[in-house]
């Protein structure tokens, strides 16, 4: 199956302050001070909702296609995505542009400066739908410049291209109407719970409304599992246990590529569910949204720990 992943793509540069911010800031004097920190330490991770789906899916053997908006500095991220199994001849390098970048300080306390930079992610409506070779079987529109998103829900809905409907942060700044826009028509909803709560009050639809918009409706709850609702089925899907908890960056990414994964085989939507929910605690327990990693056979193993697929999984070993 051909599944195009459209989403942010970004660089995340974290940092940590060996103090306390609320002893280093009067705020009496913000307006007339600038501001330093030494940071005793600073990763760089790669990032982006598209990749992050990407990268899980790729490690569970498919091969996905990522369209999105770059910059000039994307060279070694495209390497890397490669090298997993990524197609990303669809990720246009805009000149003059960096990538997406997203800058993190946290003090002793858990406090946290940061900032955001769109970079080429602001021109990612600049890409069109309409100008693919080949219609894809599924198109998520995931977190993205708000005007591409809008395009390309319009655009899925257009040429009759089955697509989910991930809006996630993007949430806080849609309008009720443009939510409900580019609900109506989406086979799949994703969100978690408290993005939820944000859908059915900026729109005023309750969850079996929702279901007269969307045929498939995911919410996932955290440590709470997550549940999966069509207009004649309601699933639940558990958690797995973790080994530790490192990172809950890119958790929720994690759990769609393994989901997704598991609908490109034609699995049942429980399946699905249990599949995304083990490739969700690989990522919560290591720092960073791409730094997991298993062979298909350990993923099996693993999930046959916890869940019985009646050998289905076999597929994924060459079983």
């Amino acid at each position: 199956m051909d599944i195009l992943l459209t989403g942010s793509v970004a660089y995340d540069y974290l940092m940590t302050f060996p103090g306390l911010f609320k002893e280093q800031i009067l705020p009496e004097r913000l307006s007339s001070i600038s501001l330093s920190f030494l940071v005793d330490s600073m990763t760089k991770q790669r990032g982006g909702v598209a990749p992050n789906i990407a990268y899980t899916m790729a490690l569970l053997g498919a091969h996905p296609r990522v369209m999105a908006t770059v910059g000039e500095d994307f060279s070694e991220y495209r390497a890397w995505l490669e090298e997993k199994g990524v197609d990303t001849t669809l990720m246009k390098v805009i000149p003059g542009l960096f990538t997406a970048s997203f800058f993190a300080t946290t003090d002793q306390a858990s406090a946290q400066i940061a900032t955001f930079y769109p970079g080429a992610m602001g021109q990612a409506a600049t890409q069109s739908l309409k100008d693919l070779s080949s219609k894809p079987d599924l198109a998520v529109v995931s977190p993205n410049a708000p005007d591409a998103m809008m395009k390309f829900a319009a655009e899925s809905r257009e040429l009759g291209i089955k697509y989910l409907y991930d809006p996630s942060q993007q949430v806080l700044r849609l309008e009720g109407a443009e939510l409900a826009r580019d609900m109506e028509g989406a086979y799949f909803l994703f969100c978690n719970d408290y993005e939820f709560g944000l859908i059915s009050k900026k729109t005023g639809w309750d969850l079996q409304q929702m279901l007269r918009h969307v045929k498939v409706l995911l919410v996932t709850r955290g440590r709470e599992g997550a549940n999966l609702h069509t207009g004649n089925e309601d699933i639940f899907i558990p958690t797995v246990p973790e080994r530790e908890v490192v990172d809950p960056t890119g958790v929720g990414d994690a759990f769609r590529g393994g989901f997704l994964t598991g609908y490109s085989l034609g699995f049942d939507w429980k399946l699905c569910g249990e599949i995304g929910s083990l490739a969700a605690v690989y990522s919560l327990e290591q720092r960073g949204p791409q730094a997991h990693t298993y062979t298909r056979q350990e993923f099996v193993q693993r999930f046959r720990q916890h869940f019985d697929d009646c050998g289905k999984l076999d597929i994924l070993t060459g079983n």
